[in-house]
């Protein structure tokens, strides 16, 4: 039987993948992760120009995943560039200021499920067609172990928990026409976006003491699991959720003494 390394410049060779929220921490490290595997890269944000552009070997593309004709515009665009997607990456998501659930607005509390949890299914709904028609692919959606403990935005786990729903339903539905879905639920990692937690040294040394693993995620701790997810190495993995935590979930009890 023919072996390769997981993480091989080779593994995703010919392989095109879609990831959301691309111009973020962890979405930056997820995509340059897939591109250095070989795959052609297509980075999908809502920050970048109207025009796609290419830089470092990848594609940028626009698109609002709140806006189902913005979604269909950039399937219609992979399709017509790269006849289709092998690989797509459920990345994207917003968060808010903390807020109590008695006055979360509805407003909010929509836009938060419109992003996170609607755009996942529109974007999946959007490329699985050329999947279908091969018989494979690996969809990815990132989650948070939001989904499973309490924060202070009320919306944001409600909305990664149905991600993770999603995620086994589209495992069931889909999984006799080729395809696999996956989660990876991220812990606390160390991204431009959440670093201002980390300038305060008695906040970092807090956060810190609490994760068994005795450090702050790296957005590439979060790249190397979509990877694997990505790769032939997970052929045989379907409907999953992978927490990369550094054992914080497992510790909740212990470090109450």
């Amino acid at each position: 039987m023919h072996t390769s390394h997981t993480f091989a410049p080779t593994a995703l060779q010919g392989k095109v993948a879609v990831v959301t929220g691309a111009s973020g921490g962890l979405g930056l490290a997820i995509s340059e992760q897939l591109h250095a595997m070989g795959a052609q890269v297509v980075q999908v944000d809502i920050s970048y120009a109207a025009t796609p552009t290419e830089a470092g070997g990848m594609l940028a593309v626009h698109c609002d995943i709140a806006d189902p004709a913005s979604i269909t515009a950039m399937a219609d665009l992979v399709r017509a560039r790269f006849g289709g997607c092998d690989v797509l990456v459920n990345n994207a998501a917003i968060s808010a200021a903390p807020v109590g659930l008695e006055d979360f607005p509805t407003a909010l509390w929509d836009r938060m499920l419109q992003v996170n949890l609607r755009g996942a299914l529109l974007c999946a709904q959007a490329l699985v067609p050329e999947m279908f028609a091969k018989q494979a692919g690996s969809i990815v959606n990132v989650a948070s172990i939001a989904a499973q403990v309490a924060t202070q935005v009320g919306a944001y786990g409600a909305s990664k928990a149905g991600l993770l729903a999603l995620t086994r339903q589209m495992a069931v539905e889909w999984g006799p026409r080729g395809l696999r879905a996956n989660a990876v639920s991220p812990g606390m990692i160390r991204t431009p976006l959440s670093e201002v937690h980390y300038r305060d040294e008695a906040k970092l040394h807090s956060r810190t003491s609490k994760i068994p693993a005795r450090r702050i995620g790296r957005p590439a701790d979060i790249a190397h699991m979509v990877a694997f997810f990505a790769s032939d190495a997970s052929a045989y993995v379907n409907g999953q959720d992978i927490v990369v935590d550094g054992g914080f979930l497992p510790a909740s009890l212990s470090n109450l003494y």
